[in-house]
């Protein structure tokens, strides 16, 4: 298939990024590289989708994982995945002899092993220049569920599920398959409902999952939903006013640079160092633009907190808080340097998830889960306009339009970054705003 269908059956589909911040694909693979790199580690603690759909779905994204090396140019396509996933890894094997250039490469039980600069530097031991991406280095990473779908779009199949893993103070923890827009709620309904009354809910992992309320909707990168006891400690660090936390940086902090020392992006020989931010915050970011603009180099994993600071404060926050400061008052990072080496303690600061598992207090929830592929009958749907990096997609249907599944309801914008929406089920359109209602 020459290249520029591929491009565009992968943009007509909709496919983004299956977790993160949901980068086009369409856009990701629009390029040459030599090294295309699979990411498989799901470092979050109690997430399983990409460690199922490698054990269950290796046929469909090994292919579409040969035919995005092919669209790449890349001299080869490695798998990246724990060693400790022997039944994944016995089952991509079975698969893997039928293609050529493609290779597995198993890494330690680390967090954040999924960081995608991480990644890059274990598989290739090059390191992305600060505040860079993998292009930079040659290299493309895309994730396990996203070549799921880039296999589905290949097929004709546009984006309308999701697969995620529902855990924590449920009946059944399991991880599912959805339409796209459907409620919490319901994920907690499918998984036999709550096992406390009062609780709070993450998007996302226990390090970098954000708190959300249960009328919120499932998105192309909700990777999990975690149901945990309102007065657990993950959900009570969520919940500290950004205000809270930086009264008590400015007069707890006692700069012992612990922050500093665990951070994977500092270890990587990237010139970010919290506990200079934690120090700054006092006197405002317009005194030291060299120093915050430090924090756009952050990719928000939360070691500083949970395995750094010893007075239980949250560099991270402050860090997130920094961003958005920067971003409203226009100030950015002039450039990207290339970084020479990375921290010779690298090696040796690496965190073991099984110890982070028992820090965070969630030991209770860290087992094996079903897997099901089943369709779940869903009948009413909430499709954000925006579920990715980029312009909202803009509505291409009107109030009472009748639609069917997988549908095109809205589209990029002209000479825009980001992706078509479609209808995950069959039903009427019941409102227009910021998301799409469909009601069957």
């Amino acid at each position: 298939m020459a290249a520029n269908k591929v491009i565009d059956l992968i943009r007509n589909a909709g496919v983004v990024g299956a977790g993160g911040a949901g980068f086009p694909t369409h856009v990701k693979l629009d390029a040459e590289v030599d090294t295309l790199i699979a990411n498989g580690a799901e470092c979050e603690p109690l997430l399983e989708v990409d460690q199922q759909l490698m054990k269950y779905k290796a046929r469909e994204f090994v292919s579409a994982l040969a035919d995005a090396r092919e669209l790449l140019g890349a001299k080869k396509a490695v798998i990246a995945l724990k060693s400790k996933y022997k039944e994944e890894i016995a089952s991509i094997n079975k698969v893997l002899k039928d293609y050529q250039q493609i290779e597995i490469f198993e890494m330690e039980n680390f967090y954040p092993a999924g960081d995608e600069q991480q990644i890059v530097y274990e598989v290739t031991g090059r390191i992305i220049p600060e505040g860079g991406i993998p292009l930079m280095v040659n290299t493309v990473v895309i994730n396990i569920e996203t070549l799921v779908n880039v296999n589905k779009a290949l097929k004709g199949k546009n984006l309308t599920e999701k697969y995620l893993t529902i855990n924590g103070e449920v009946k059944n923890p399991q991880t599912l398959k959805v339409p796209l827009g459907t409620s919490l709620k319901k994920i907690i309904d499918l998984a036999g409902g709550a096992t406390v009354k009062d609780y709070k809910l993450i998007d996302g992992g226990p390090m970098m999952g954000k708190l959300v309320n249960i009328e919120d909707v499932v998105t192309k990168t909700t990777k999990g939903i975690l149901v945990l006891p309102a007065d657990h400690k993950i959900i009570i660090d969520r919940s500290v006013p950004i205000e809270n936390d930086i009264r008590r940086s400015v007069s707890v902090c006692c700069q012992c640079r612990a922050c500093t020392d665990v951070c994977p992006r500092n270890l990587l020989g990237h010139s970010l160092e919290p506990h200079m931010i934690m120090r700054g915050v006092a006197y405002g970011i317009d005194t030291d633009k060299d120093l915050f603009t430090q924090a756009d180099l952050c990719c928000e994993c939360g070691a500083c907190d949970t395995w750094g600071c010893p007075m239980g404060l949250h560099p991270r926050s402050i860090i997130v808080e920094v961003k958005k400061q920067l971003a409203e008052n226009g100030y950015r990072r002039e450039d990207n340097p290339e970084v020479d080496s990375v921290h010779p303690m690298r090696e040796y600061r690496q965190i073991p998830v099984s110890r982070l598992v028992s820090r965070l207090g969630i030991k209770e929830y860290d087992s094996h889960f079903p897997f099901s592929d089943k369709n779940v009958e869903i009948k009413r749907v909430e499709l954000p306009l925006t579920q990715h990096i980029g312009a909202p997609a803009s509505p291409v249907v009107k109030v009472g339009d009748l639609v069917k599944k997988g549908d095109l309801i809205a589209e990029i914008p002209a000479d825009s970054l980001g992706a078509n929406i479609h209808a995950a089920i069959d039903g009427k359109i019941k409102s227009l705003g910021k998301s799409i209602v469909i009601e069957r």
